[in-house]
């Protein structure tokens, strides 16, 4: 957490001598950020200036850790006066700068919910805010398919299928062309500009930045108090902030840095999960904990100069998609359908029961905009109206056409009679004139291209 405008552009200063074996032997520090590399990977620091030196220093912190120092410890030795207090499980909302001036491209590889409809894998969802609070929304066919659904919502957020804490990666929203979100996505006006905000638990986000503000790999040479005293900070950090109307920080080193899931490490994961909800208060509010790289050890901060953020009971809780539990599947249809999106989705509502296909090849269900068939050939398909009337009256070859069977590869029979064409079904008007249901695998879909970047 190195503010630019607080950045402190002193001359180069020497490492301490404990810390000599973790560093590389170029020299000093600029915003103590690990190289590149795979998350767990024994990288080094590349040390090239000097954080802002307020507040606990994380290479003091990596000292204090090494000599045996608990996480209390630390932070009571950089914030005197401070208090440790535990809060209830409550929601940040992050900025995320790299999407400033986009529209909000969501998508997440076990669907999504977005202004009151699933939107299923393969997938994806536009949002652009507006100036009512809302959004327009547009859902495509993977991120730049055709478009299957437009409209707009006064709820501008994509949210997870299931809103709890620490949830896998295949629930985690991602951003088409960039990185994974835990927690909900949405957007903003700031002016006339569009924003890009992730609201998320605090503890899904501390996933984030405790690895992206201190290596994860000094937990293996005896900085584990140094990672839980940096996931105490950096939680305070958080909750204090207030910097935006829609967002209490960003994502970048003006506030924390937080990359999404990209640099989660499971030795940062274990310090978030043994500090779960500390804090550190003055005066019964949480206190904005500035923190840096400063290599020289640090000093104790005067914690009056230091802002406060809210109470801990004046938090506020992630928020909740305002859509009915989708339900229980009963049936291959009913599954095929909730997968689809259900009475939300592009098939729209069911205009009947199942019912069964002739000759038990298996069922069918007709809905306002396509229909689903499941059998044992087919398997569970979504098809338009006439390939369920070819299912339903099936046309024999005329006698005397002796072109090869296309499964068997022999001469068709010849001892049939040819019937009629196939009968539309019976159906309302909007069901009789349907135009093929998209699909993925054919990567075809109606209306016009969705936006790009």
């Amino acid at each position: 957490m190195v503010r630019r405008g607080d950045r402190w552009h002193g001359q180069r200063r020497t490492v301490p001598a404990g810390l000599a074996g973790l560093l590389t032997a170029t020299g000093v520090v600029a915003a103590a950020w690990p190289t590149p590399g795979p998350p767990g990977e024994n990288t080094a620091y590349r040390l090239a200036g000097i954080g802002h030196g307020r507040g606990m220093s994380q290479f003091g912190a990596m000292e204090q850790a090494a000599a045996g120092a608990s996480a209390d410890h630390i932070l009571l030795s950089y914030y005197p006066g401070a208090t440790l207090a535990a809060v209830p499980r409550s929601a940040v909302r992050v900025r995320l700068m790299s999407d400033d001036g986009e529209t909000l491209d969501v998508y997440s590889d076990t669907g999504l919910l977005v202004a009151g409809r699933r939107v299923v894998a393969g997938q994806a969802a536009h949002l652009t805010p507006t100036p009512d609070g809302g959004a327009d929304v547009v859902v495509t066919i993977d991120c730049d398919g055709s478009v299957l659904w437009r409209g707009h919502t006064d709820d501008p957020w994509a949210y997870p299928l299931d809103p709890g804490s620490n949830r896998p990666a295949a629930e985690h929203l991602k951003v088409c062309g960039s990185g994974a979100y835990r927690g909900a996505l949405g957007v903003a006006l700031e002016g006339d500009a569009a924003r890009t905000v992730n609201a998320v638990d605090v503890e899904d986000y501390l996933l984030g930045v405790v690895p992206a503000e201190m290596q994860a790999n000094w937990a293996d040479r005896g900085g584990v108090q140094a990672l839980r005293a940096q996931a105490i900070a950096a939680r305070s950090y958080a909750l204090a902030e207030h910097r935006y109307p829609y967002a209490q920080t960003c994502d970048t080193t003006d506030c924390q840095q937080y990359p999404g899931t990209e640099r989660e490490d499971d030795r940062a994961t274990a310090a978030v999960q043994a500090t779960l909800g500390q804090v550190l208060l003055r005066t019964g509010r949480i206190l904005r904990t500035e923190y840096s790289s400063a290599p020289d050890g640090g000093q104790p901060i005067d914690i009056t100069t230091l802002d406060l953020g809210p109470a801990p009971q004046q938090l506020t809780a992630v928020p909740r998609p305002d859509i009915a539990p989708i339900p229980r599947p009963q049936t291959l249809i009913d599954a095929k359908y909730a997968e689809t999106g259900g009475g939300t989705g592009p098939l729209g509502a069911p205009l009947g029961p199942e019912q069964p296909l002739p000759g038990d090849l298996g069922t069918y269900r007709q809905f306002r905009n396509g229909v689903i068939v499941a059998t044992a050939a087919l398997g569970v398909q979504v098809v338009d109206l006439g390939a369920l009337n070819a299912l339903l009256h099936p046309v024999p070859r005329p006698a005397g056409d002796l072109l090869p069977d296309r499964a068997s590869g022999t001469p068709a029979g010849t001892d049939s009679t040819p019937t009629p064409p196939p009968t539309p079904l019976a159906s309302t008007p909007a069901a009789g004139s349907l135009a093929p249901v998209p699909s993925r695998a054919a990567g075809s879909g109606t209306g016009t291209p969705a936006p790009r970047r």
